[in-house]
C-alpha cells in the first residue's frame, strides 16, 4: 500500500479552494474584459 491510500480524504477547506478558484476566474475574465476595452480605445 503506497502513503496516498493511508488517508485519502483531503484536508483542504472546500470554501477556502472555492473561493481561490472564483477569484482566479474572475481576475481571468477581468484581464480579458479590460484588454478588450483597451484596444477598443485604441482602435477609436
Amino acid at each position: 500500500m503506497n502513503e496516498f491510500e493511508k488517508d485519502p480524504q483531503s484536508k483542504n477547506n472546500d470554501v477556502v479552494d472555492s473561493i481561490k478558484g472564483f477569484g482566479f476566474s474572475l481576475v481571468f475574465f477581468l484581464l480579458i474584459f479590460f484588454i478588450g476595452v483597451i484596444i477598443s480605445v485604441i482602435g477609436q
